[in-house]
């Protein structure tokens, strides 16, 4: 892969070079080639390679079924490479998978808890941007996923872009079914705060999903920072910097 300088960028092939145009990376241009399709989906000698592409292909169904389960509060509080690195987390999880064989591993079976601690924004990480202490619980007999914060001053305790003047705290409880593609989720959020040095009250919100469920469980916290403006509350920077993470996760 190379990138396309100068005044004017091509898309389409030219011989054995195809250029085309990405989102994130701009003009780039890459040699034509590879295998045929036919032969990778037949020969013995790609098994692997079949292996492997069917425990991606199911990795991003996976991913794709958590952020649709977390859509309520991940739409504010994604960055643009967030599909690629849930994906690849996603394939961890599946080859965490001691029971299935190669090319049959999935989620279900895997390690879900792997995804604890993931940052769904690296531009506004939970971990640098939340100081004050929470306590997040996963309850499966009652089916109450919540998270318990102190009372806390917000200049001390939260490290807010350049221009906020409030935030709140966002949290979502979800039950994902990866094998029926269904899921079961449950949002929470503050009133919109001051980012001052007044205390806040203490949060404590409550997400419930299935009692008794059998399904992975997951507690994603998040705050979303807010600028004052004439007396109206805008979006800092459309939610560029907002976090969002996965704070405790239950794959039973």
């Amino acid at each position: 892969m190379a990138r396309q300088k100068g005044i004017i960028k091509l898309k389409g092939t030219i011989g054995d070079i195809t250029f085309y145009k990405t989102s994130q990376d701009g003009h780039l241009a890459r040699e034509k080639g590879g295998v045929d399709a036919s032969r990778i989906k037949s020969d013995p000698a790609f098994q692997r390679t079949r292996e492997n592409g069917s425990e991606f292909g199911r990795a991003g169904k996976a991913g794709k079924m958590l952020r649709t389960a977390l859509r309520g509060v991940l739409i504010n509080s994604a960055d643009g490479r967030m599909v690629s690195r849930l994906t690849q987390q996603m394939v961890k999880v599946i080859q965490a998978d001691l029971i299935n064989e190669r090319g049959l591993r999935n989620v279900i079976d895997g390690e879900a808890e792997l995804l604890l601690g993931f940052e769904f924004n690296i531009r506004g990480k939970l971990g640098t941007s939340l100081y004050a202490p929470f306590v997040g619980a996963i309850d499966r007999p009652t089916g109450n996923i919540t998270v318990d914060l102190a009372s806390f001053i917000p200049l001390n305790m939260i490290a807010a872009p350049s221009g906020t003047t409030h935030f709140k705290i966002v949290s979502a409880g979800a039950e994902v079914d990866f094998e029926a593609e269904t899921f079961v989720v449950s949002t929470s959020e503050t009133a919109i705060l001051p980012w001052d040095s007044t205390p806040t009250v203490a949060i404590s919100q409550v997400n419930a999903v299935t009692p008794a469920s059998t399904k992975p469980l997951f507690l994603a916290l998040g705050i979303e920072f807010y600028q004052q403006v004439n007396g109206q509350m805008y979006s800092l920077k459309n939610g560029a910097f907002n976090p969002l993470a996965l704070v405790k996760v239950s794959g039973l």
